[in-house]
Parts: structure tokens; C-alpha cells; sequence
């Protein structure tokens, strides 16, 4: 970024912060990473280029499939790669890394949907993911709550009704009732595992004027009961209600939400996300992390919608980071909820919910405006699109928008695409569209999402397959905090389609299923290719950066159930180990080049 850019962004979140809320109990400020004094050494000038051996790489270089060595500069560039004589014969004075003994090198791992400070505050908050019963979400929240002072909001995330096994009906919310025995004072405020709903107690629910309970927001729903009370729950936008209550994070929050991200991402063996939704605090932030020489990610940022850093980027242009750390060249907009809280928008009634069709959150013109605005500053626009009818929305819009538009970036997105209708899969190819899908959504909504559809819609649901026949191209991801950011289990999902205890047997609907290398791709070349950046990562070879993982297995020859037994031994950012298995946090490294 340049000065002048970088002067305006600092400037921009001035003017955003100015009336922003900070909490005074913040934990202190994390100190920065420390280099060891041996990387000091091999950072020097006579140290300049390292050299894997005896190792076994998978390139996903169609050139060059598989090879024995690769060589890289301190600076991140990968110089040759091949046998460990055809390396060390153009290398001889590298530093020399042995791997001879197990395991497998591959791409950095890309994610190409994440949240990356939702995670960090998920971190930070109550963790609900994998609760079976109301009993135990209470439990763990009161366990969090004794370490919060008195007045703090007690906050949380993934509870998902259908896992319950004390709810009466997969279809029923719960309600605030539930959380006011434990926590008849303090505001509680749980989001679903999707990020599209929450759940309040009573004392949060009576912070809100009577008049903001009246009606339901445009886009969002609030849940009542038969006498037409607010049960607790909100529903996509009707969420925001509750959330503009709450106190802002301060900035040191923010900074240890973001550490703690960064710590769980590259010790899972992802090189680069793409973030789902960027604020311009955000941007900023991850901008300073870079200049502390704390970044180890490299970001791929798509600006919130129509806010601050999407009229920050349409004002002052796309911000590309020198060191490709950080790029923001995208907007992610919406157009529907999520299937799990029936939020997602479908052209005919939900099989399980006769007369309900989810939310809509923009209609076809409205869209329409929003996208070609967008593709008219440069960006690569990506849509959060679910329900069949939001694909169908998408499609139109993006149709007359690239209509409308002389120039625009390409490579435009459906992010989801979960439930489709059979010719979604033609149209998306003849716009040059990306299909941004994550396998685990698939796995973790098998045991309900027929129930949601029915049997007829659900032939195109989660249908990786479908879109690769029609040449639409894929980028796999993981959606966290809503699923694990751990991609294994994501390639275990889109080869098998079954869940950790192998079923169903055959796989849910195995037509849809990918081959490991398709799936590999996905998450490596497929998402550097939605992220514009083919040409630097998402495979080695010659020429590109030196982002790379070291697994204990090779995950292209092992039966996929061993995907969920692997472990990433090493991660390498730029030609810089920023994780290693079994050594602290205080002893990794930074990933700056020098």
C-alpha cells in the first residue's frame, strides 16, 4: 500500500471511530512475535536461499505433479524444483531442510470464505459449537460468565436447535425463558452457529423500546409467540436490534481477537483467506499487524457491503499490499439467510414450514443497482446466495449488471450456492461466474436439509459435481467460525460426503462427491484463482511465493478417513516458517520477508 493510500485508510477509520463505544477493561496489548536467534541466522545475506530435500512434494503443477526438492530465497520465491540433484545442482551453498522421514509437502491451504475476527471473538466468547441440549449451553455459559465482570454482556456462538436432543421438535427455536434462571440480570446474546440468528435472555430483551419490537426489519424476522410477544430470537437482520446494544469491542480486544485468529489459522496449515466481510477497522487492523510484522495470513478482503471500506476502495482504489499479505479488491453483499434458521430465500414454501419462503433481502432492482455500482469501482462483487430463489436473484442481477457495465473485474462469485434449480449451473458459467463453496456445510446439514426442501430440491443441493460438469469453476472453503477452520475435514467432506463416523455409507447423494486431487484443488488453486492470485500461490512452482504445508501423510494416497488423523507438522508463508508442531507461539516466526 502507499503512503498516500495508507494515509487516507488511517484517516477513513478515524472519521468511522470517532463515535465508536470502547469497553475500559480490555486485556493488555499481546506482545509481538519473536524470532529465535536461529532464524536470525538463516535470515542473513549468506543465507539466502534454502533447500528441501528428500521430501515428498505435490505441486499441483500440472507440469510437474510430484517432486523430491524445492529451493526458495529468504525473500519467498520459489528458484527451482525437481529431484534433489536438479535442485542442489543450481543451489550447492543453500540451506539445506531434510524431510526424509515422513510426511508430505503441499500448497499453503487457502480458505476462500472465512471470518477472520468472527473467529477471534469466537475465541474470545463462549464457545456453544457441538452442544446437545440447552442444559449443556447453560453449563458452559455460566463457566464463562465467572470469569467476566459483573456488568459485561455475556456473549456466545454456535448453538444449532436441530442438534438438540431435549428439544421437542428439530423445528423449534428456543426461547429467552430458557436462559433467565441462570441469568436473571445479565444480558446474554448467543448467535447460531450460522451468524443468522440470535438468541436473548430477558434483560437483553429489555433494553429494546417497545416501538423496535412493533414490526419486523426488512430482511430479518423476529420470532413470536402466539400472542405475538418476541419469544428471544431474531433472525438475519432483526439481529441488529440486539447488536447495536451491545458495547463495541475496544481496540486491544480487537488486536487479541485478531492474534488469537491468526495462531489457530496457521497452525491448521492455511497460507491465505479470503475474509467474508472486511470493515474498514478491520482493514486497518490487519494493515497494522503487517507493519508490526505480525501478519502470517495472507488476506484476501471482501469490503462489508455497502459501508465504509466499500466507499473507501470506490474512492481511493483497490488496496494491494507490496507483500501480498493483503488484498482488497471484492464486496461481499447478501441476498438471503441461511437454511438452518430458514432464512434462506426459496422460490417455493420450505417442505417442513408450509407458507414460509425465508427472507429476500434486496429485490431484483435493487440488487441489480448494488452490483453494477460495485463492478463500476473495480470490484469483484461475491453474493451471499442459499436459497434457490436467491441464486435465482443473483443470476438476473448479474446479467443486467455486466450488461450495464463497459469494464468490470470478472471473476464474480456466488458465495454458498447451496440450494440451486437445474439450469443455475449453465447461466453461472455463460457469466464467467466462481461457485465459492464449503464441503462441511454439506456434512454438517445432511441429517436435516432434505427435511428443509424436500426430496426433489435437494438434487441440487450442496451440488459440487453439477457445477464442475458445467465448468463453473470452484473455490473451497470452510465459512468459520460458522464450521472449523480446519481444511482436513473440509477435503474429508468433499471426497466422502460423510461425517466423521463414516456415514452415510456411500457418502449423502455421492454422485456430488470430488476426487482428492478436485478437492485439493479447491483449496489451493481454486481459491488463489477466485482470489486473482494463480499466478503467485495455489501451487509450486518456479517464480511463484514459497507459501507451503508439510503434513505427517500423504492426503492424495491415503484412505480419506485417515484425512481426519492428519496433522500439520509445518507451515511456511513466503519462505518463512510461521508454525511448527510442538513448538510454542514465542518460538515461531514471523513471515515478513526481510
Amino acid at each position: 500500500m502507499n503512503l498516500c493510500h495508507r494515509l487516507l485508510l488511517a484517516a477513513a477509520i478515524l472519521l468511522a471511530s470517532l463515535s465508536a463505544c470502547q469497553q475500559s477493561d480490555a486485556p493488555p496489548k499481546p506482545a509481538a512475535t519473536d524470532i529465535t536467534a536461529d532464524e536470525r541466522k538463516d535470515s542473513s545475506p549468506a543465507s539466502t536461499v534454502t533447500a528441501l530435500i528428500n521430501a515428498r512434494i505435490v505441486t499441483m503443477d500440472d507440469e510437474q505433479p510430484r517432486a523430491q526438492a524445492m529451493a526458495f530465497t529468504s525473500a519467498g520465491e520459489i528458484v527451482a524444483i525437481g529431484s534433489n540433484d536438479e535442485v542442489l545442482a543450481a543451489w550447492p551453498e543453500a540451506k539445506q531442510v531434510d524431510l526424509r522421514h515422513n510426511g508430505v509437502v503441499i500448497p499453503g491451504l487457502i480458505d476462500a470464505h472465512g471470518h477472520i475476527m468472527n473467529l477471534g471473538f469466537a475465541l474470545l466468547n463462549a464457545d456453544l459449537v457441538g452442544t446437545s441440549s440447552v442444559a449443556e449451553i447453560i453449563q458452559r455459559l455460566q463457566h464463562h460468565a465467572s470469569h467476566l465482570p459483573e456488568d459485561a454482556w455475556l456473549l456466545g456462538r454456535g448453538w444449532d436447535q436441530n442438534d438438540w436432543v431435549d428439544s421437542a421438535s428439530t423445528a423449534a427455536f428456543p426461547v429467552a425463558e430458557d436462559l433467565d434462571q441462570a441469568f436473571p440480570q445479565r444480558p446474554v446474546w448467543l448467535e447460531r452457529i450460522d451468524g443468522h440468528a440470535g438468541w436473548a435472555n430477558s434483560a437483553a430483551l429489555a433494553l429494546l423500546d417497545d416501538e423496535q419490537l412493533l414490526a419486523d426489519p426488512d430482511g430479518g424476522q423476529i420470532i413470536r409467540s402466539a400472542d405475538g410477544q418476541p419469544t428471544g430470537v431474531f433472525i438475519d437482520k432483526a439481529q441488529a436490534l440486539i447488536e447495536a446494544l451491545i458495547p463495541a469491542p475496544s481496540a486491544a480486544l480487537r488486536e487479541q481477537a485478531l492474534t488469537l485468529a491468526l495462531q489457530q489459522l496457521r497452525s491448521l496449515g492455511l497460507t491465505g483467506v479470503h475474509d467474508a466481510g472486511t470493515s474498514l477497522q478491520d482493514l486497518q487492523l490487519y494493515q497494522d499487524f503487517i507493519d508490526s510484522d505480525r501478519m502470517t495470513l495472507r488476506i484476501y478482503a471482501m469490503a462489508d457491503g455497502e459501508r465504509a471500506a466499500l466507499q473507501q476502495l470506490c474512492s481511493n482504489g483497490l488496496l494491494v499490499d507490496p507483500d501480498g499479505l493483503l488484498q482488497a479488491r471484492a464486496v461481499k453483499l447478501y441476498l438471503d439467510g441461511a437454511l438452518g434458521s430458514r432464512g434462506a430465500a426459496m422460490v417455493d414454501d420450505y417442505s417442513d414450514q408450509p407458507g414460509h419462503r425465508g427472507l429476500l433481502f434486496a429485490d431484483v432492482e435493487t440488487f441489480t443497482a448494488q452490483v453494477a455500482s460495485a463492478m463500476r469501482c473495480g470490484l469483484q462483487v461475491n453474493t451471499h446466495a442459499i436459497g434457490d430463489r436467491a441464486n435465482e436473484v443473483l443470476l438476473d442481477a448479474y446479467a443486467a449488471a455486466m450488461a450495464s457495465v463497459d469494464e468490470h473485474s470478472g471473476r464474480h462469485r456466488i458465495e454458498h450456492a447451496q440450494i440451486v434449480r437445474a439450469d443455475h449451473y449453465q447461466r453461472a458459467a455463460e457469466l464467467g461466474l466462481i461457485a465459492s463453496m464449503q464441503p462441511t456445510h454439506a456434512t454438517s446439514d445432511m441429517y436435516w436439509a432434505e427435511q428443509r426442501v424436500g426430496p426433489q430440491r435437494i438434487q441440487h443441493g450442496y451440488a459440487w459435481q453439477n457445477f464442475g460438469a458445467a465448468s463453473v469453476p470452484l473455490a473451497l472453503g470452510s465459512d468459520f467460525p460458522v464450521e472449523s477452520a480446519d481444511p482436513l475435514p473440509g477435503l474429508y467432506a468433499a471426497i466422502t460426503r460423510q461425517d466423521a463416523e463414516q456415514w452415510p455409507q456411500d457418502g449423502w447423494y455421492p454422485q456430488q462427491r470430488l476426487s482428492r486431487e478436485q478437492a485439493l484443488h479447491g483449496f489451493t488453486l481454486g481459491a488463489a484463482y477466485a482470489g486473482f492470485a494463480e499466478q503467485q500461490v495455489g501451487s509450486l512452482r518456479v517464480g511463484k511465493q514459497a507459501d507451503f504445508v508439510w503434513l505427517d501423510r500423504d492426503i492424495l494416497r491415503i484412505e480419506p478417513a485417515e484425512l481426519l488423523q492428519t496433522s500439520v507438522l509445518e507451515t511456511w508463508l513466503a519462505g518463512r516458517r510461521v508454525y511448527s508442531r510442538g513448538v510454542t507461539e514465542a518460538q515461531q516466526v514471523s513471515a515478513k520477508p526481510d
